[in-house]
């Protein structure tokens, strides 16, 4: 197996490209491998980096320029920007929610009407967030609502 990196600084995203005789057990592992990878994120809590699974997480927020990942129990900080997590996320259920919040679809227990046109969420985890009425009508779509 022959291995290639092009490093070009003028590119604004990663793209791998699998030039292969035949689509075999051995490439589908490596496709597998990769796919696995994009469900990763990685946050910081007392000074340590941990590895999350999007599955795990609950919903990321930004207050005061910092943005961070809520899971079951724990909340850790991450470099990343909440627009980088949600391009990062969208194929995981994950969508806007407000200017500084992304939800994951599959953590919603209930919705409620709120005041203003917005929507109130209550997650598994007993926590609440609003809805933005802005993005009220993706997520009826996405439920069929």
């Amino acid at each position: 197996m022959k291995i290639t990196i092009n490093e070009n600084s003028n590119l604004s995203d990663t793209e791998i490209i699998i030039n292969c005789k035949s689509t075999d057990e051995h490439v589908l592992k490596i496709i597998a491998s990769l796919r696995v990878y994009e469900h990763k994120l990685t946050g910081t809590k007392d000074n340590k980096t941990f590895i999350i699974d999007s599955d795990n997480v609950f919903y990321c927020d930004t207050v005061d320029k910092k943005t961070f990942i809520y899971t079951q129990n724990e909340v850790y900080e991450t470099q990343l920007r909440i627009y980088e997590l949600e391009e990062k996320l969208s194929s995981n259920d994950f969508f806007r929610a407000s200017k500084s919040t992304v939800i994951n679809l599959a953590k919603i227990k209930s919705l409620m009407p709120d005041f203003g046109g917005r929507l109130e969420v209550t997650l598994e985890n007993g926590e609440k967030l609003n809805i933005s009425r802005q993005y009220v009508p993706y997520i009826k779509q996405k439920l069929n609502l």
